[in-house]
C-alpha cells in the first residue's frame, strides 16, 4: 500500500513566513525610518538594512521592541525572527534603535566662503564697504567721493549716463563739454568699481579728470608735491560739472525711477543736481532807513504813517523779492551774513538762520543814495538731498605784515547738530503751509493711535496678534451698537484724509508723500587739523539698515537712534555709531564737521 499522504498546508505556510516582507517604522532619535522586515534574512540582515538607512554601524545598533508580541530586551543576534506569529502583531511594527552614525552627514546648506564668492558678490555681503586710495592729498576727494556714494537720485542718474548731453560749439567750448563728459564718465566708472570689490580702489582717473577740469587742482608745492584742496571747493565744482551733463527728462528720470517728477514738481530745474540737490531761494530785501522814517511818520508829524501809505506817498521804499538757485546751506559759526553780527552759535540751526539774514548797503531810489536793507532769505523748493556747509574757514587780513596778503584761518568752535534737520522755519510761507497740512495731519494720526490704545483698541501682543481686553458682555454689546457710527466715522476721517492729501502742493521734486520738512543725517566730511591749507579730510557714511532689521536704540534722551555707519579714512574702513558721529562737533584738535549731508525723511 502507498504511504500515508501529507497535507500540503503545513510547511507551506511556514516558507510564507520566512520569505514574506513586513513594513517596520524604526524610530531612531529625532528621526522616523521605513524599512522591509524579511524573517528569513535573520538579524544580520535587518542590522545591515539598518545601518544602509541610518549609517550606524551593526556593533553599535541597540533594536528594542516598541510593539507588542516581538522579542524582549536588546534584540540578539542569534534571535530567530521567524518564530514570531506576525499576524498577532498590530502593523505597523514599531522597533526602536539606539546607536551613533559611523561618519557626521555634512550640512544641509553648503557654507560658502567670502573669499570663494566672485568679486561682485563678494563686495555685496562684504561687512564693510570699500574704500580709496589716497593718490597724495587726495583725501578732499576721496571723502566726497564717499559721502556722494550714499545718494541715491545721483548714483542712479550717473549709471544711466552714455555721453555728454551739453550742447558743444566749435573750439574751446567743445574741449570743455569733452572734458566734463571724461569726469562724468570716469566718475561713473569708480563707483562701480567700487561696488564691484572689497578691495580699495585707486581714483587714478578721476583724480587725472579732477585736475583737466579744475587746473587749481593741479597745483603743487615746493618740493612738487600736490597740494592740499578744499573738499568744499570740490564738491560744489562735481556738482557744477554734472549739472551740465545730466540734463533733461532723462536723467532726471532715472534718478526719481518709480515716482512722477513733472514740471509741478521740478518748479524750474532742468537737470539732476538742481533737481536733487537745488533750492529755490526767496530773497526779500527792505530798506531799514526809510522803514524808520514812515515809523516817525515821514518827518512831517508825529502820527506814524501805515507803511502801504507810506510807500503810496514815496516815502517808504517797496521791498525788493529776488529768486536764485543754491545747492547748499551755509552754517555760520560767527557773525551774520554781513559778517559784523557777533551772535554766539552753538547749534547748526543757530547758524543756518545767520546765513539767511543780514544787512547790506543798497541804493534807495526815495532816499537817492546808498541806505542800509535788510535782507531775508528763505527756501521756496525743496531738495531731496540737503547739504550744509559749516563756515569753518575764513580769510583774515593782516594789514601789519609786509605782503598784506592776508591768511586763511579755520574756525575751531563747537556747533552741535543732531541726526534729524528740520528746515520748517526756514521756508517761505507758501512751503510752510504745505509742510503744516502734512505735520497737522500726522499728529492727528498719533494721537487717534495713542486714544485707540487708551480706549483698549489695536492692542498687539508679542505674537502680532490682537490682545482681548477685559471688557465686560455688556461693553462689548454696546460696542457692538455703536458700530455703525463708528465706521461712518472712520469714513469720515479716511475722506478728510483724502481731500488733505489732494489739497497738499508739491514743494519739491522726489520728496515723500507728505513730507513734513524733516531731513536724516546719512553723511558727513570732517576736516582734521589747525592748518586751513593743510589737515586730513575724512568720510563718515550712514550704513543701509537690512530690511526687517529692528530699531537702534535711542542714545541717551534724544530722539536720534544709535544706527551703524562706517567711517571712511582713505583706504581704511572701519565701523562707528550715531553717537561717534555726533561727537564731530568742533571744539579741539578731533575731526571736526565740514559738510553736512542730509536726505528727506519719510
Amino acid at each position: 500500500t502507498a504511504p500515508p499522504r501529507i497535507p500540503p498546508s503545513t510547511p507551506l505556510r511556514l516558507h510564507n513566513v520566512a520569505t514574506m516582507s513586513h513594513p517596520i517604522v524604526v524610530k531612531w532619535g529625532k528621526e522616523t525610518v521605513e524599512v522591509n522586515l524579511v524573517p528569513s534574512g535573520g538579524v544580520k540582515g535587518l542590522k545591515a538594512e539598518l545601518e544602509e538607512k541610518t549609517g550606524v554601524p551593526q556593533d553599535r545598533q541597540k533594536i528594542m521592541p516598541k510593539s507588542k508580541g516581538l522579542w524582549k530586551g536588546v534584540l540578539k543576534d542569534d534571535f530567530d525572527l521567524t518564530s514570531i506569529d506576525y499576524a498577532k502583531v498590530k502593523s505597523p511594527i514599531q522597533i526602536l534603535l539606539m546607536g551613533s552614525a559611523a561618519k557626521l552627514t555634512g550640512p544641509k546648506v553648503k557654507t560658502v566662503f567670502l573669499e570663494d564668492l566672485p568679486p561682485e558678490e563678494a563686495a555685496r555681503v562684504a561687512p564693510e564697504p570699500s574704500g580709496l586710495v589716497n593718490l597724495g592729498n587726495t583725501c578732499y576727494l576721496n571723502s566726497v567721493v564717499q559721502c556722494l556714494r550714499a545718494a541715491d537720485p545721483l548714483r542712479k542718474s550717473l549709471a544711466s549716463y552714455t555721453g555728454p548731453t551739453s550742447n558743444g560749439g566749435a573750439g574751446g567750448a567743445g574741449l570743455a563739454d569733452q572734458s566734463n563728459a571724461v569726469f562724468v564718465s570716469t566718475l561713473r566708472d569708480l563707483y562701480r568699481n567700487l561696488d564691484r570689490t572689497t578691495e580699495a580702489v585707486q581714483p587714478t582717473q578721476v583724480v587725472m579728470s579732477t585736475k583737466m577740469s579744475f587746473p587749481e587742482f593741479a597745483r603743487t608745492g615746493p618740493q612738487g608735491q600736490p597740494m592740499q584742496q578744499d573738499a568744499e571747493e570740490f564738491f560744489s565744482g562735481l556738482l557744477n560739472i554734472a549739472a551740465q551733463e545730466l540734463r533733461g527728462p532723462e536723467a532726471i528720470g532715472a534718478a526719481f525711477a518709480g515716482r512722477t517728477v513733472g514740471d509741478r514738481e521740478l518748479l524750474g530745474a532742468n537737470n539732476l543736481i538742481d533737481a536733487a540737490f537745488g533750492m529755490k531761494l526767496e530773497e526779500t530785501l527792505t530798506c531799514d532807513e526809510t522803514a524808520v522814517a514812515a515809523a516817525a511818520g515821514g518827518g512831517d508829524g508825529d502820527d506814524a504813517m501805515d507803511v502801504d501809505a507810506a510807500a503810496a506817498l514815496g516815502v517808504v521804499e517797496p521791498p525788493v523779492k529776488m529768486y536764485d538757485t543754491a545747492r547748499k546751506l551755509v552754517c555760520n559759526i560767527q557773525g551774520g551774513a554781513d559778517a559784523s553780527s557777533q551772535v554766539n552759535v552753538t547749534h547748526i540751526a543757530e547758524g543756518i538762520e545767520l546765513s539767511l539774514n543780514g544787512k547790506l548797503e543798497k541804493r534807495s531810489d526815495v532816499l537817492g543814495r546808498d541806505a542800509v536793507w535788510s535782507k531775508k532769505t528763505r527756501i521756496a523748493r525743496l531738495p531731496p538731498i540737503l547739504t550744509v556747509q559749516f563756515g569753518r574757514f575764513y580769510w583774515k587780513e593782516t594789514p601789519d605784515s609786509q605782503d598784506h596778503a592776508g591768511v586763511k584761518c579755520k574756525v575751531m568752535k563747537p556747533v552741535a547738530f543732531s541726526g534729524t534737520l528740520d528746515v520748517y522755519d526756514f521756508c517761505t510761507e507758501e512751503v510752510q503751509k504745505v509742510l503744516k497740512k502734512a505735520r497737522d495731519k500726522a499728529l492727528a494720526e498719533e494721537e487717534e493711535r495713542i486714544n485707540r490704545k487708551l480706549r483698549g483698541e489695536d492692542i498687539k501682543g508679542d505674537g502680532g496678534e490682537a490682545m482681548e481686553t477685559d471688557e465686560t458682555d455688556g461693553k462689548k454689546k454696546a460696542e457692538a451698537v455703536a458700530g455703525d457710527d463708528a465706521d461712518e466715522d472712520e469714513a469720515l476721517k479716511a475722506a478728510l484724509a483724502m481731500s488733505v492729501e489732494e489739497e497738499l502742493t508739491p514743494v519739491g521734486p522726489g520728496l515723500p508723500d507728505n513730507f513734513q520738512g524733516q531731513y536724516e543725517l546719512f553723511a558727513v566730511v570732517t576736516h582734521k587739523g589747525r592748518d586751513a591749507d593743510g589737515g586730513h579730510y575724512m568720510a563718515w557714511v550712514r550704513g543701509e539698515k537690512p530690511e526687517g532689521a529692528p530699531e537702534a536704540e535711542k542714545i541717551g534722551d534724544s530722539e536720534d537712534t544709535n544706527d551703524d555707519w562706517y567711517v571712511f579714512d582713505d583706504d581704511e574702513v572701519s565701523p562707528c555709531k550715531t553717537e561717534d558721529v555726533l561727537k564731530l562737533k568742533g571744539g579741539g584738535d578731533w575731526h571736526m564737521s565740514y559738510l553736512n549731508f542730509y536726505r528727506c525723511k519719510k
